[in-house]
């Protein structure tokens, strides 16, 4: 897997001042397009969509530099429709616009090629099963809130704070299938998963039951799952689970993700320290 991302990311390089699909850059990663960015965006710390861009902008901010060209030949070159779209973007990575840019020679940001490697570093094994289910139901409360790559989401902790006690066990009590009791949900996620993108947060339990009043009902139809298991201390364990999945488990399996709802249920200690954490993805066997 790591071998076919490379030479998407050779791709990359080559069409930089041409228009690149990201549905051929999936056929040569030999996955699919949802797969190629989720697995992009897990290794590389950024969406699939911002990488061109800033590789297209370190390129051109080279060129500018270089005074070889006009700047709107630069800026059609790779692909903005006018100057000054082209100086804003310019502008919003390099500090400077390419006017300004060129007559100081000012110094810019350079965004460098990205080649991916497996480092093998001696952590435990990974804990999993893949499992296919039936269609289900996740029954909770949703929000609609911002994507937080790292630290606390503080619009996810203000919304479950905001649930009434008596809500959670009455919730509890309807879970039925697994993973069993309450767990958070994400759904309909932005494909670029850039930070700040809007998802479905869902706080409920996976049942079989109907749905009480006052409660949202997500439908999950029947697929495959990964399901991964951890324990250790918060929110290290659970960082570190999302991050091995796609780092070391999609690379060194025959699957790949498919969309749907992200479910993580976690048990905390008594003294809030250490988790059991349990992890399902929607995934599908790899073509081929």
């Amino acid at each position: 897997m790591l071998e076919r991302l490379n030479q998407t990311l050779n791709h990359i390089e080559r069409h930089l001042d041409q228009q690149i699909d990201v549905a051929e850059l999936a056929r040569i990663a030999a996955t699919s397009e949802y797969h190629l960015r989720r697995m992009f965006s897990a290794l590389a710390g950024m969406p699939l969509s911002e990488y061109i861009r800033r590789r297209r902008l370190t390129v051109a901010g080279a060129e500018v530099l270089a005074r070889r060209a006009s700047l709107l030949e630069i800026a059609v070159r790779y692909g903005y429709g006018s100057g000054e779209a082209f100086a804003r973007a310019f502008r919003a990575m390099h500090g400077v616009g390419p006017g300004e840019a060129r007559h100081l020679g000012a110094a810019l940001v350079s965004q460098p090629r990205l080649t991916f490697r497996l480092t093998v570093e001696g952590r435990s094994s990974m804990r999993y099963r893949v499992v296919d289910r039936p269609d289900f139901s996740v029954v909770g409360l949703r929000a609609r809130v911002p994507l937080v790559h790292l630290g606390p989401n503080q619009a996810i902790i203000d919304f479950v704070r905001g649930i009434e006690p008596q809500t959670i066990e009455r919730l509890a009590k309807l879970s039925d299938l697994e993973p069993q009791g309450i767990v958070a949900v994400c759904d309909d996620l932005d494909p670029s998963r850039a930070e700040g993108t809007e998802l479905d947060y869902y706080h409920g339990v996976i049942t079989s039951a109907a749905a009480p009043e006052g409660t949202t009902v997500l439908p999950v139809p029947a697929g495959t799952w990964a399901a991964f298991t951890t324990s250790g201390p918060v929110p290290q364990a659970v960082q570190e689970l999302w991050r091995d999945v796609f780092t070391e488990w999609f690379p060194s399996n025959p699957y790949r993700s498919r969309p749907g709802p992200e479910i993580l249920r976690t048990r905390l200690s008594s003294d809030k320290t250490e988790a059991d954490a349990e992890l399902w993805l929607p995934v599908e066997r790899e073509q081929g």
